[in-house]
């Protein structure tokens, strides 16, 4: 599958893994890439007041997305063609629903909306795995009716961060999803892709989404 098409439909994939050690191989890469120069501290400390960037068989992450059990409203963005200089963007309107399964250690996501590029229905299986202490994010829409490989990565410091590798147009590149601003009754997400090897990103697809159920109570 075209990935260019990937953003249409809610991020099919088109480039199968060779399982999770592939995946998990990924991400160390782009955590090296973005390490700070020798001699340079790191700046983000954790609010235990350990250094962002240690091992994350530190902290059971299983009820990460606790916060967004419920229902959403959705505003998404797209750029119709990542990566080509374009600037053309779509927008649309929807609603996500997402269910706590296993107490916490997996969720469902499903997400329907409207724009002018048309109609989709999407889904998002995530599955925590205890071992890794990381999470596997795999996505899936009507049209095709199976789940994408999975992107792989976890939270830290209230933001979360996934990551793959896939080609478009025969290039190699990487991907990057990110989950930030949590509040409560909101959150964001965005996607974004690199063709240097993690040094630069072009953000592609960005989603916020506020809580249907805060609004319901403060009009009753």
């Amino acid at each position: 599958m075209n990935l260019a098409k990937r953003t249409e439909r809610w991020r099919l994939p088109n480039v199968r893994w060779r399982g999770c050690v592939r995946a998990c191989s990924l991400v160390r890469c782009l955590l090296v890439v973005s390490q700070p120069a020798p001699g340079h501290a790191l700046q983000n400390p954790d609010t235990s007041g350990t250094i962002v960037g240690r091992s994350s068989a530190e902290r059971d992450g299983q009820h990460d997305f606790d916060f967004e059990i419920g229902t959403w409203k959705t505003h998404l963005r797209r750029l119709l063609h990542p990566l080509t200089g374009s600037k053309t963007w779509v927008e649309y309107e929807g609603r996500s629903v997402v269910r706590k399964v296993w107490n916490g250690r997996a969720n469902l996501v499903e997400l329907e909306a409207d724009g002018s590029a048309g109609h989709f229905q999407g889904l998002n299986l995530r599955l925590y795995n205890p071992q890794s202490r990381q999470w596997s994010l795999n996505f899936a829409n009507s049209k095709s009716g199976a789940l994408s490989p999975p992107t792989i990565g976890e939270f830290r410091a209230g933001r979360g961060e996934f990551f793959e590798q896939e080609t478009l147009n025969g290039r190699a590149i990487f991907v990057r999803f990110v989950i930030s601003d949590i509040t409560p009754d909101s959150c964001r997400f965005e996607q974004a892709f690199s063709d240097d090897g993690g040094r630069t990103w072009e953000v592609n697809w960005i989603a916020t989404d506020t809580r249907l159920e805060a609004e319901y109570d403060k009009a009753h």
